[in-house]
């Protein structure tokens, strides 16, 4: 099923179904279900008693197939870190290399890219004739998350695509995809909910400070949900403590206490931040962090306007490379020590 927020997406994507696209690319932000809402799609297209509206009957033998995750006509290729933590499982996946437990060697961890070996994978079965007569379906996601010799791969089937193939795409950053591979799909952006319904979403999922943590996830329900229930939360309130106190920041605590977090987590925390002093020195509203209101408006009034500049472009340019192998202690110290020097 679909979120309650996607059924306006829904309906007003039926109207391509006498003209159906080879290639559909779902983009919007992070946190909002595109991909629960391809993969709905995907059921809808190979149902074989859909109803008027599209949605798929969910009793037919390609909805069951659909459903124990084995419909022949049906493909979906995501990384092998993101195809761990949603149980998701195809035939490129499940060849992925496994440590040799008897040696006592670590299992390496999951890629976060889509590999070549992947589409390799895929490029074979939308090669061959469909099993049940119909179409046959791609879910691919995030596509920014394929390299550059898998987005080239992907390229020229995209070029040409095998008659009664659909590619569903999904991605929650447009800017980081080829251009070539923008220019073969149709676009499709998908809307962010109204916060009076992800509120109440959010309330029907026993979320309390529904309207704090949406705010925190940028108004994406998903995101928010994820937060309520984030392991690190206790560390992150004492982030948002330090970046409060400006001049008084402790940047050699910061590191020792953050460096066991992945960067680009903490990098998001900061760069939130940001955005908000922005906010609050211009519109007086901030947009990630209501509830810190008044420290936003000190720590605002403080900070020196050209070296905020500066430590904006820093923090972008870490973010460029925020999946590297960083030591992250180092990159945590550098940050904050760079955020109190705005105040100096």
């Amino acid at each position: 099923m679909i979120y309650p927020w996607q059924t306006d997406d829904w309906n007003r994507l039926q109207q391509l179904r006498d003209h159906w696209p080879h290639a559909l690319l779902l983009h919007g932000q992070a946190g909002i279900g595109k991909l629960r809402f391809a993969q709905h799609l995907a059921q809808g297209l190979l149902c074989e008693d859909r109803r008027a509206n599209g949605e798929p009957c969910g009793a037919c033998v390609a909805c069951n197939w659909f459903a124990q995750g084995n419909h022949p006509d049906y493909r979906i290729v995501v990384p092998e870190a993101l195809a761990a933590e949603a149980g998701i499982g195809n035939g490129a996946d499940e060849k992925a290399e496994k440590a040799d437990t008897d040696d006592g060697k670590k299992t390496r961890a999951p890629s976060k890219e889509i590999k070549i070996e992947q589409i390799r994978g895929l490029l074979d079965f939308v090669g061959v004739g469909s099993h049940r007569g119909g179409a046959r379906v791609v879910v691919l996601a995030p596509a920014e998350a394929l390299n550059i010799a898998a987005a080239n791969a992907l390229l020229k089937t995209l070029e040409e695509p095998p008659a009664g193939v659909v590619f569903l795409m999904v991605s929650a950053r447009i800017d980081r995809l080829l251009p070539t591979i923008i220019s073969r799909c149709r676009q499709w952006p998908m809307s962010l909910p109204a916060p009076q319904a992800a509120t109440q979403w959010l309330a029907a999922q026993g979320v309390a400070e529904a309207p704090a943590l949406l705010a925190e996830a940028g108004g994406a329900p998903l995101t928010a949900l994820a937060l309520a229930s984030d392991e690190n939360r206790a560390l992150r309130d004492w982030t948002l403590k330090q970046l409060a106190a400006g001049p008084e920041c402790d940047a050699f605590a910061c590191g020792e206490a953050l460096q066991k977090l992945p960067v680009p987590l903490v990098l998001g925390w900061l760069q939130r931040w940001m955005y908000d002093l922005l906010a609050q020195r211009t519109a007086g509203a901030p947009r990630y962090f209501p509830q810190a209101s008044a420290a936003l408006t000190r720590c605002a009034s403080q900070a020196d306007a050209s070296a905020f500049a500066r430590f904006t472009r820093a923090v972008t340019r870490q973010r460029a490379v925020e999946n590297h192998p960083l030591n992250a202690r180092l990159v945590f110290e550098e940050l904050f020590l760079g955020y109190r020097e705005l105040f100096a």
